[in-house]
């Protein structure tokens, strides 16, 4: 590491388990110092506190009034104070620049700070929260996109139609060995 940088929260936070982790633990600090309510996976400003780090500057502006976490976690996947935590972990040679994820370096400083006094929800993701509506807004929010999601969800309501044939009725894969040439 070069110049000896102190890191913060946030960047232990990407090197534990990259822009979810850093989005999780902004949200959830804020939360947690009465700044946003999560409250059936919608978050809202209750609190017109200007905090000090760049990313929970980013949380709070992306969502001015009540909406939806999956909502907030798009609008932050790519904004710009969440590209400069990374550039400047790649910059000191702890995140590889593509794929972003945690060199040798970046490893063995994330394995030190695991022992000292960060959030367990830092370095163990929403699993190290208390059952509660913080934990299920947040755990909830891990959606699939709307095509896919849907597409699965068809492919599995079709699946468990067919599965609830019983006797003589339609079934999978059928018994007459034409396979359909889909």
């Amino acid at each position: 590491m070069s110049g000896g940088a102190a890191l913060d929260p946030y960047d232990h936070a990407y090197l534990a388990g990259g822009e979810q982790r850093v989005m999780e633990s902004a949200i959830i600090a804020l939360v947690e110092r009465g700044t946003l309510s999560l409250r059936a996976a919608r978050l809202r400003v209750v609190d017109a506190e200007h905090p000090p780090h760049p990313v929970e500057r980013a949380v709070i502006a992306a969502c001015p009034r009540s909406k939806r976490v999956e909502e907030v976690f798009a609008d932050l996947r790519h904004c710009e104070e969440l590209d400069a935590l990374v550039r400047r972990l790649v910059h000191l040679g702890l995140v590889r620049n593509w794929p972003r994820r945690p060199t040798r370096t970046g490893r063995r400083q994330l394995a030190a700070a695991s022992e000292g006094t960060l959030p367990a929800y830092v370095l163990e993701g929403t699993s190290a929260l208390a059952p509660g509506p913080v934990r299920a807004g947040l755990h909830g929010a891990h959606t699939l996109p709307d095509g896919l999601g849907r597409t699965l969800r068809r492919m599995g309501k079709a699946l468990e139609d067919d599965s609830d044939t019983t006797g003589g009725g339609h079934s999978c894969g059928g018994g007459d060995g034409g396979g359909g040439g889909d």
